[in-house]
């Protein structure tokens, strides 16, 4: 729930989203194009009504505390049962990385395709022969689900976008993704742990990103609570071995001497594109002023820390098998059409003629 919360603040949305129902069709819109302002409304009020609203207003308040102690209780209750899947998912890190191997029965999974439901008997026989005949001519079975995570990088759109070719052999030792939850009586947080196997990159076993939180009313603008936000982010040093860094590039430079005119090479480290940067994100700025890019890219790591801990870690394999990508894809879908028919409502009298497709 604290998440859904998060997700409108980062600008995201996820399908856990609690919808409020409109009221009958049309109020809405008259409510909404109102000419009276709230600061009107009240202004034309006797002064002993105002005085009455004033009290509302300290009612409120008090409700958005009220509000705060329920999502911290959801935070409990979440850790509660975070520790309940754990063991479910420690058994998918033992599948994927082949420490397990799962029993026939583990394996058994019901088809939902039709075709392969009426297969005739003697076609599955042949398909089972034919089955058998290739794996006794491979040498060896792959270990596990190779490039299980690296797979789900790959897919989903979020993480693609910061995946970069020199990560992906790095990504391939990546064995696991874990939630931790803070323990009660600290701070409100969640800890993203990347676990990796053994590599020539990094010496690190886990690369961590603690995502704090805030769950009470601002006290400067206390009506504007919505419950816990992601107020800051917290990376760690990974400890590259020499020349593998791959946030880093090393680019040559030539400089001339302004004096005697020679020229000489010098070589520099600069930033690069990679997604272990995710590691070292932009710190929220002390009297809260950032530019406009740093904002973005702040608000955009809040919302992929949210998306990895509501949905990537809980339903891995689906987004693995894509599963859980069609159901994205057509909640985004359904998004958009409803916007289309908005604008199309909105601007249908325009003229179209200024219109100059991209080339």
């Amino acid at each position: 729930m604290e998440g859904d919360n998060r997700s409108r603040a980062a600008g995201g949305a996820d399908d856990q989203t609690v919808q409020i129902p409109q009221g009958p069709v049309g109020l809405q819109d008259r409510l909404d194009s109102s000419p009276h302002t709230a600061s009107t409304t009240i202004e034309s009020l006797p002064k002993s009504v105002k005085r009455r609203v004033n009290t509302l207003k300290q009612l409120q308040v008090q409700c958005a505390h009220i509000e705060a102690k329920f999502y911290e209780e959801v935070h409990e209750l979440e850790r509660k049962y975070a520790a309940l899947y754990q063991p479910l998912f420690d058994k998918r890190r033992d599948v994927v990385s082949g420490t397990v191997e799962p029993t026939d029965e583990e394996c058994e999974w019901q088809s939902d395709r039709e075709d392969e439901e009426d297969l005739a008997e003697e076609l599955k026989k042949k398909a089972t022969v034919e089955e058998n005949k290739e794996e006794a001519s491979t040498e060896e079975d792959p270990k596990g689900i190779p490039e299980f995570w690296l797979t789900i990088f790959r897919s989903v759109d979020m993480l693609s976008d910061m995946l970069q070719e020199h990560d992906e052999p790095i990504l391939k030792h990546l064995q696991d993704i874990k939630v931790k939850f803070s323990e009660p009586g600290q701070p409100m947080n969640f800890t993203l742990e990347f676990h990796f196997e053994s590599n020539g990159y990094f010496n690190n076993s886990i690369l961590t990103k603690v995502y704090k939180m805030k769950s009470e009313p601002d006290p400067t603008d206390p009506f504007s609570f919505e419950g816990p936000e992601i107020v800051d982010c917290e990376g760690c040093d990974i400890d590259w071995n020499k020349g593998k860094d791959v946030t880093v590039k090393t680019i040559k430079k030539k400089q001339k001497h302004k004096g005697r005119g020679t020229v000489r090479t010098v070589t520099k480290q600069v930033p690069n594109d990679s997604f272990f940067n995710f590691f070292n994100p932009i710190k929220v700025s002390p009297d809260g002023e950032m530019d406009e890019d740093s904002e973005f890219n702040l608000a955009t790591d809040f919302e992929i820390g949210h998306f990895f801990r509501e949905r990537i870690v809980p339903r891995a394999v689906l987004y693995f098998t894509g599963e859980a990508l069609e159901d994205d894809e057509s909640f985004e879908e359904e998004e958009l059409e409803e916007g289309e028919e908005e604008d199309h409502d909105e601007d249908g009298d325009e003229d179209e003629g200024d219109y100059e497709p991209k080339a």
